[in-house]
């Protein structure tokens, strides 16, 4: 059992009536690496140990470390330089001095849900959906609409692009459960769509999945599944629902 696993219980949020939400696992992880900060031992320019030396000093494993970093450039406390390493943003002591505490009370979930977590729920619902809309072996107007989108796509080396390629896959995803007929599933698929598109799914999703040739893979995926749905094989829409979500969490959440 980790030391950050052990202290859930002390870094839980209470509410006067007694609820609580214990933090997840990530953002334990990024209050430890402000406390580094506050300290000192993280100085302003200076640059973090590597993924997997903070993922043993913190007890916790890789996709934590990996969000937790994210959580942080979001803030702007740490930038990441590809193929260099993350450093300690210069002014991250003043935006430390005016940022609440994240001990603060409240009973509700103010931080991101983990994109691993997200993942993790996608893994058991999404190829039961595929299954069930394979059932009715229809095609839908909308679900193609965003796979277009997807093929218009050979970079993503520009914002908007960025944008257009995470609106796309999330609500085609999304799309999926609602060519199966069930509200409820819809329902449960739109919730999932708005954590991918909060900050930090799209900082981790930006930064894991950039290269023009992964974006092909990515859009030849949505295409596999799209057409095993239409054509009524639920085998292997599910299959191929679930390649493609390994093949996202190896990405944005290496272990």
């Amino acid at each position: 059992m980790t030391a950050l696993w052990e202290s859930t219980m002390a870094s839980a949020r209470f509410e006067l009536e007694g609820n609580f939400r214990p933090l997840q696992i990530y953002e334990q992880v990024s209050e430890k690496i402000r406390g580094e900060i506050r300290s000192g031992r993280f100085l302003p320019d200076a640059r973090l140990p590597s993924e997997r030396e903070l993922a043993t000093l913190f007890g916790v494993g890789r996709p934590a470390v990996r969000e937790a970093i994210g959580a942080l450039q979001n803030e702007g406390l740490v930038v990441t330089r590809r193929n260099s390493g993350t450093y300690v943003a210069p002014a991250a002591n003043e935006i430390l001095a005016t940022a609440p505490s994240a001990n603060a009370v409240t009973g509700e979930l103010t931080s991101d849900f983990s994109p691993s977590a997200t993942l993790d729920v996608r893994l058991i619902l999404e190829p039961a959906i595929a299954r069930r809309a394979a059932a009715h072996k229809q095609r839908d107007r909308l679900a193609e609409h965003y796979l277009d989108q997807m093929e218009t796509l050979t970079d993503v080396a520009t914002p908007e692009e960025r944008a257009l390629w995470n609106n796309s896959d999330r609500l085609f995803h999304r799309q999926l459960a609602v060519m199966t007929g069930d509200a409820l599933l819809a329902k449960i698929a739109e919730e999932i769509a708005s954590t991918m598109d909060q900050s930090l799914w799209k900082r981790l999703k930006d930064d894991g999945i950039y290269d023009p040739s992964r974006i092909r893979l990515y859009v030849a995926e949505h295409r596999l599944i799209y057409e095993a749905i239409v054509c009524g094989d639920a085998d292997a829409a599910a299959f191929y629902v679930e390649q493609h979500i390994h093949r996202v969490k190896r990405d944005i959440t290496p272990q």
